[in-house]
């Protein structure tokens, strides 16, 4: 209980502070090409130190503090993409996925801080990927269909992130306007040692390429874990075995790096 007051009285200065900042960690092929990045929130607290986020977020979350948070998480995402898109975007290059609190999706205006912000920052829609939570799909569907279905009408995409791990509304994924499913980590921790964790990858991709959804595996360790979700029809990857999250500078770097040449234009 004491730690949870400290931590909700050093979030509150956090961002006054200038305590936050992003990094990236790439999102590649299976020809090893960075098709994106995931932006990932850190915390360096003056009062506290490093504080992870799975010790913040929910207290965030409970108390309302996720909603500015939030919001200044999507500014800065849109305004490092913007940067990388007057560089000139690697053709294969599909954008950053920023996370999205159900709390924060369902607050009144949502959508309307995304445009706002979309149209403010100059960023190209197309590169947006939102990721939501499973759970999130099962709540008010018409409203959660209508918010969708406005931001996908200007290019952003949306992944349904750690599929697998919550309820699985499996029989509603028709109805979403949806573009990805993410494998959660824990089946990919599990997929040399255990058959049954092949069963369930192979069986989301499947479903996925019936539904003409792609996939991305989380959580890829090891050069091993990597050929087996290949045989399993799973091309792109996001883990350690490739990349850890990177500051702005040096996901910039292995962007550039590691990619083709060819680049689209600013306004592609």
């Amino acid at each position: 209980m004491n730690e949870r007051v400290q931590i909700e009285h050093a979030l509150r200065t956090g961002l006054e502070n200038n305590e936050f900042y992003m990094v990236y960690q790439p999102q590649v092929n299976d020809l090893n090409e960075t098709i994106g990045f995931e932006a990932l929130l850190r915390w360096n607290s003056h009062e506290l130190g490093v504080v992870s986020p799975d010790r913040f977020i929910p207290i965030t979350e409970e108390t309302g503090l996720i909603n500015p948070l939030g919001l200044w998480v999507m500014k800065e995402a849109f305004t490092q993409l913007k940067a990388w898109q007057d560089m000139g975007i690697p053709a294969c290059f599909q954008g950053v996925a920023i996370n999205i609190s159900p709390y924060q999706f369902s607050q009144e205006g949502f959508v309307e801080q995304v445009l706002e912000a979309v149209s403010t920052i100059g960023v190209d829609p197309r590169l947006i990927d939102l990721e939501i939570t499973e759970g999130l799909l099962v709540k008010d569907i018409p409203l959660v269909t209508s918010k969708m279905q406005m931001l996908k009408d200007i290019g952003i995409r949306f992944s349904i992130d750690d599929f697998g791990t919550a309820y699985s509304s499996l029989r509603y994924l028709q109805h979403f306007p949806l573009d990805q499913l993410k494998i959660d980590q824990s089946f990919i921790r599990d997929l040399t040692d255990e058959s049954s964790s092949q069963v369930i990858v192979n069986t989301i991709v499947s479903m996925a390429n019936h539904m003409q959804l792609s996939v991305l595996a989380e959580g890829v360790e090891t050069r091993r874990e990597k050929n087996i979700l290949l045989t399993l029809g799973c091309t792109r990857f996001q883990g350690y075995h490739f990349a850890r999250p990177l500051d702005k500078e040096a996901a910039t770097e292995y962007l550039y790096k590691n990619t083709p040449m060819l680049v689209q234009s600013p306004n592609h």
